[in-house]
């Protein structure tokens, strides 16, 4: 049994505008391309790009802490390095965030956005090699099933949007829920192998509407009141390099083979 990919996407800046993607090239021990690639701090964050190391999300503006996050529409050219960033009612911005200045001006433009949200002086700070922002030190590649999102959209009453979820690659085809118990199991996401770390645990962040920039569901209750577990998505260990793309197979894990006593 294989699902297909029907979407990848990659979030540049940490909390912002996902961006749609026809393939990705993945490889053991690297970041998702251009994938979280900056964070902006919201108040001293303690990282030090000198030796990267993982930061908990709610040091930074992420949907989880701010709404009004999803009310910036961003983009990234990597060919020219430029980052652009709209919002209705002011100047966008333009710029290229491996230069200080640039990056100290888009910190200006947000803080102008996100007004009394801002706790403490806003920071554009940079990954470094193979480090990314991730919400979970291991997590290399998320993963969402598209079924499972449609069962909890069932039992909600609503059509969730699956960017909610935030997620790199989103797979239709496998069975609703079937990866909460793949962890340890290693499949094939196009040409990539990768295995299976863990179901990721939701915030509140699911809860905003990426369209509106209004948290107008309580996602997390309902996955606990529905399913005992507030999972949704996989978090995926690349093994060996390749290359996904939109419509590629991705193939569900085997059932893990037991040991002899």
């Amino acid at each position: 049994m294989s699902g297909l990919v029907a979407a990848i996407f990659r979030h540049p800046v940490k909390g912002f505008t996902p961006e749609s993607l026809t393939h990705a090239d993945l490889a053991p021990g690297e970041g998702f391309p251009n994938d979280r690639l900056w964070a902006v701090e919201n108040g001293p964050s303690g990282y030090d790009p000198a030796a990267p190391a993982f930061v908990p999300k709610q040091k930074f503006t992420v949907l989880a802490a701010i709404p009004k996050v999803a009310a910036a529409r961003t983009r990234y050219d990597e060919a020219t390095g430029v980052f652009t960033a709209e919002t209705a009612g002011a100047p966008a911005y333009a710029g290229r965030l491996a230069d200080a200045a640039d990056r100290a001006a888009l910190a200006a433009w947000l803080t102008d956005l996100l007004g009394e949200d801002v706790r403490g002086p806003l920071k554009v700070v940079a990954a470094q090699g193979a480090f990314r922002f991730t919400d979970h030190p291991l997590g290399q590649v998320s993963v969402i099933n598209l079924a499972s999102v449609r069962d909890l959209s069932a039992k909600m009453g609503v059509a969730l949007d699956p960017l909610r979820f935030r997620a790199n690659v989103y797979v239709d085809g496998w069975p609703a829920w079937a990866e909460n118990d793949w962890s340890g199991r290693e499949l094939m996401l196009g040409w990539a192998r990768a295995k299976v770390f863990k179901p990721i645990v939701r915030c509140a962040a699911t809860e905003v509407d990426p369209t509106t920039a209004v948290r107008d569901l309580e996602v997390v209750k309902a996955l606990f009141d529905n399913y005992g577990h507030m999972h949704c998505g996989v978090y995926l260990q690349v093994t060996t390099a390749g290359r996904v793309g939109v419509g590629d197979a991705v193939t569900a894990p085997q059932a893990l083979e037991e040991v002899p006593a």
